[in-house]
């Protein structure tokens, strides 16, 4: 990315560090040893993204009550298994009788493990089921083609480019099923992952990534929506803000317009049952949606846009690849709270592990500035005022904790 001069700024002790921001695709790069230049994000295949689209919609349905479920969970598994180095499993759980779902059955879902270097986990996924809410559950017509056989493919386009590397987390991928009898397979794999207690830093859920436009005639190929709610025991909102820099930063004319807000009014979509597990969890989802063609036979391939679903892999590829390389987050982040026109911050830090420092106005919802600190456990921002400013601090490539 270009660098931008920033106020000056100096690490404790007094030693002054660069003016400039840190390059962050140089960081990405090395990380992951790119040694041709060309980055995780530029490798996407437009055209396997299709040919996954159009293979899940050429199923009558994907309804989780019926056999077909069963099928498109087979050949997802199948698509990962041919992916080197991933550990495929397809769970099973309860999906219990109510008004979509006729009679109690056990249900699959797809997860494939990608191990790194150690316990830390991210989670990526989208749902493979489908439904149509103007026929019958079992014989209805429910390609899914945007909801969500998009983000399957996004997921196993990203299983797909991740597994070329060695990463420090551990990183699963997911085809959730019972999304649409309401967010019940995500929920059975968030109590798994709660009562197992996985070390799980972040799960991108990705449902309806491939539409442009609507028939209203607005359109927007430019950016990329991505939910987030506040907690006391996730750091969702901080996560999406992460993503947010990253992609500013990474991609040249793509964006995420962050929305302060579990999700849209009325639905729900698979991140929320691992925030309410304590995980820290955002929904990708396009902007401008397209009722019309959702829950309903209209939902096919013909209508979504693979170049802004290719932008779509990249955004997450682009935040995988920094948090699967980031050293455990700071802890117990404080403000010194004298009266200074400089600001300086102190933390918890972990032997070995990279910080960086975040700031930005109290009125933005978005990070401004960014400074790789190396490996200390304080820093001084100097003429920067600590009344007017948000800061935090992250392991480099990580989700930044907000200083108090």
């Amino acid at each position: 990315m270009p660098e931008r001069t920033l106020a000056p700024f100096y690490c404790s002790g007094g030693t002054r560090t660069s003016h400039h921001t840190g390059i962050m695709f140089a960081f990405l790069a090395a990380a992951v040893d790119v040694t041709d230049q060309t980055s995780i994000w530029e490798q996407v295949d437009q055209k396997r993204l299709q040919a996954t689209v159009e293979k899940l919609a050429s199923f009558n349905t994907r309804n989780t009550n019926t056999p077909e479920l069963g099928q498109a969970c087979d050949w997802v598994a199948s698509q990962f298994q041919e992916i080197p180095g991933l550990q495929v499993e397809t769970i099973r759980y309860t999906l219990p009788s109510s008004r979509r779902v006729p009679v109690t059955k056990e249900v699959p879902e797809v997860v494939a493990t990608l191990p790194g270097k150690t316990d830390r986990t991210l989670l990526v996924g989208g749902h493979v089921d489908t439904i149509n809410m103007q026929a019958d559950i079992a014989t209805g017509r429910a390609p899914g083609a945007n909801d969500d056989a998009s983000g399957v493919a996004l997921t196993l386009e990203l299983a797909r480019l991740m597994a070329k590397h060695q990463w420090n987390q551990t990183i699963k991928f997911v085809a959730f099923s019972g999304e649409e009898q309401g967010l019940v397979g995500s929920t059975a794999l968030a109590k798994i992952a709660h009562a197992q207690k996985w070390n799980l830093e972040a799960v991108l859920s990705n449902d309806m990534v491939g539409n442009s436009s609507n028939k209203a005639g607005q359109k927007d190929s430019k950016h990329v929506r991505v939910f987030s709610e506040e907690g006391a025991t996730h750091e969702s909102r901080e996560l999406a803000r992460v993503v947010e820099w990253l992609v500013r930063h990474n991609i040249k004319g793509f964006g995420v317009k962050l929305v302060f807000r579990r999700d849209r009014f009325g639905r729900g979509g698979d991140h929320t049952p691992f925030v309410e597990q304590g995980f820290s969890a955002v929904r990708f989802v396009e902007v401008h949606e397209e009722y019309s063609r959702q829950h309903t036979p209209d939902d096919l391939p013909q209508y979504v846009d693979f170049s802004y679903l290719a932008n779509n892999v990249r955004a997450n590829a682009v935040a995988l690849a920094s948090l699967a390389q980031a050293g455990p987050a700071p802890t117990d982040v404080r403000i010194v709270r004298d009266q200074s026109q400089d600001t300086t911050i102190h933390w918890k830090s972990t032997p070995g592990t990279r910080y960086a420092l975040y700031w930005r106005e109290t009125t933005s919802p978005v990070w401004e500035s960014y400074r790789e600190v190396g490996e200390t456990n304080e820093a001084k921002v100097t003429l920067v005022n600590k009344d007017d400013h948000v800061f935090a601090v992250g392991a480099v490539g990580g989700i930044p904790q907000e200083a108090k």
